[in-house]
């Protein structure tokens, strides 16, 4: 849309490449076909077809009616690539979970009692703040949220639309004096288990915090399913987990994570200090777990970037 706003007359008579079907449904914006079919393109290459069943191939044929020439395929593992979250939203009912790690040489991220502040450096650290602007909302724990009060906003540049703030509190013990209740610079959302209005009343004073009761699992922590799946009505459609080693456990053992950012640095911290990620050992489990790959590491003044993903079976 903006692009055909800013070709004018140019539009007409052209050639349009789109990475996705053009939308032939009202949402937050008019339908892309109808758009197209105004500007008076004379055919229209879409990367892939849309798998939104409000659009599934409607787009294209609209645009047939009306007598622009249509392709679709070009190119379309770069644009599933591109649509990962939109695409993971339609098709799972959940968005692209991407999980940031920084661990020391030795896999620790913090000393036995707890300290972690710094382990990676400071490009590492500017580095997350990228993961963060491109991601629909930033996932924590209440333990994260406890032991470090993290503002978890995207501090290095502005943002359009600054990610939204994820907290899972099945209990609903998230202090009033948190900073993230303090900064209204980004909407946070708080998934819980408790039901208590009182409880909920609390926090009507922060006009940029909202809650929404998710189900508890029997162990009484939050059903990581039914949570992703609240954000992903929302629309997000991609999720950066910045956790700690509970919650990354469990996002693992829930088969929940896409993609591992993991910063690593040059350091050792010890035996005792605390690990990635809690995992109960399972021999008879290892090879039934998912196995990943990696994309890409790269360095970062001395500290390595790893980007790994699923390797899906064959």
């Amino acid at each position: 849309m903006h692009a055909l706003r800013q070709a004018g007359e140019l539009a007409r008579g052209a050639t349009a490449y789109v990475t996705l079907e053009p939308c032939s449904h009202h949402g937050r914006t008019p339908p892309c076909a109808e758009a197209l079919v105004a500007a008076g393109v004379s055919r229209v290459v879409a990367a892939m077809s849309d798998p939104n069943p409000q659009v599934a191939g409607r787009g294209l044929a609209l645009l047939a009616a009306a007598g622009i020439r249509t392709e679709c395929g070009l190119l379309e593992t770069e644009a599933r690539e591109l649509n990962r979250g939109f695409l993971s939203r339609i098709e799972r009912g959940r968005p692209f979970v991407r999980l940031k790690c920084a661990a020391s040489l030795d896999g620790k991220t913090a000393l036995s009692d707890g300290r972690s502040q710094w382990i990676t450096n400071a490009a590492a650290r500017a580095d997350v703040q990228i993961l963060r602007a491109e991601s629909c909302a930033v996932l924590t724990g209440i333990g994260t949220v406890l032991a470090d009060d993290p503002l978890l906003t995207v501090r290095a540049f502005p943002t359009v639309r600054p990610p939204e703030r994820v907290v899972l509190d099945s209990r609903l013990r998230l202090p009033p004096s948190a900073k993230l209740l303090a900064d209204p610079s980004a909407p946070v959302i708080i998934l819980t288990g408790e039901t208590d209005p009182a409880k909920h009343a609390a926090f009507a004073r922060f006009p940029h915090v909202s809650l929404r009761t998710v189900p508890l699992l029997s162990n009484g922590l939050i059903d990581l399913n039914a949570a992703l799946a609240a954000l992903a009505e929302q629309g997000m459609g991609e999720v950066l987990a910045e956790a700690g080693a509970t919650l990354a456990g469990a996002l693992l053992r829930a088969d929940l994570v896409d993609e591992i950012v993991l910063y690593q640095a040059p350091k050792i911290l010890g035996t005792a200090a605390r690990g990635l990620f809690e995992l109960p050992e399972n021999p008879a489990a290892l090879a039934a777990r998912a196995h990943w790959h990696t994309v890409s590491a790269d360095i970062l003044d001395g500290d390595i970037k790893w980007v790994l993903r699923r390797t899906e079976a064959v």
